[in-house]
């Protein structure tokens, strides 16, 4: 029976840890990607609402509804507001979680080194065992040979 890697455990368990870390990585830019989205809307929509005020000045409107426009402009410009924030933070979580995916992927590549190096010093092992045996087998036939001619 041939020795197993003794790191086998760690290798497995930074595998999994691997999996785990690359799944919130991706759930971390899917919110970044989602709460962009909402900015680019609102201010798409501040855009539009905006045009609508001008078109409305400019047709002449009365003081309540210049007070109603210019009001809601400002409740939407302090959703944009607030909703940068959330795109800030969310960029923020996503760089950490990109961090935390780079660590473990080092974690994976080293373990992976040491399983490598260990796989490759068992087949170096095993094929100087079938060397040996090949020679010892060749040597004996040879001294059978030579004891049969004396």
């Amino acid at each position: 029976m041939s020795p197993k890697f003794h790191l086998q455990p760690l290798l497995d368990l930074a595998n999994t840890r691997m999996d785990e870390v690359t799944r919130e990585l991706g759930e971390l830019i899917a919110s970044e990607r989602n709460s962009q989205q909402k900015l680019q809307l609102l201010r798409e929509y501040r855009s539009e609402y905006g045009e609508k005020f001008m078109e409305a000045a400019r047709g002449g409107i009365g003081s309540e509804a210049m007070r109603n426009y210019t009001s809601f402009l400002n409740r939407i410009d302090e959703a944009i507001e607030a909703q940068q924030k959330v795109v800030e933070q969310s960029q923020q979580n996503t760089s950490q979680g990109q961090q935390q995916w780079v660590k473990q992927r080092s974690t994976v590549r080293a373990y992976d080194t040491l399983s490598q190096r260990f796989q490759n010093e068992l087949a170096r092992k095993e094929s100087r065992q079938e060397q040996r045996a090949s020679d010892e087998h060749a040597s004996r036939q040879f001294r059978e040979q030579h004891d049969e001619l004396s």
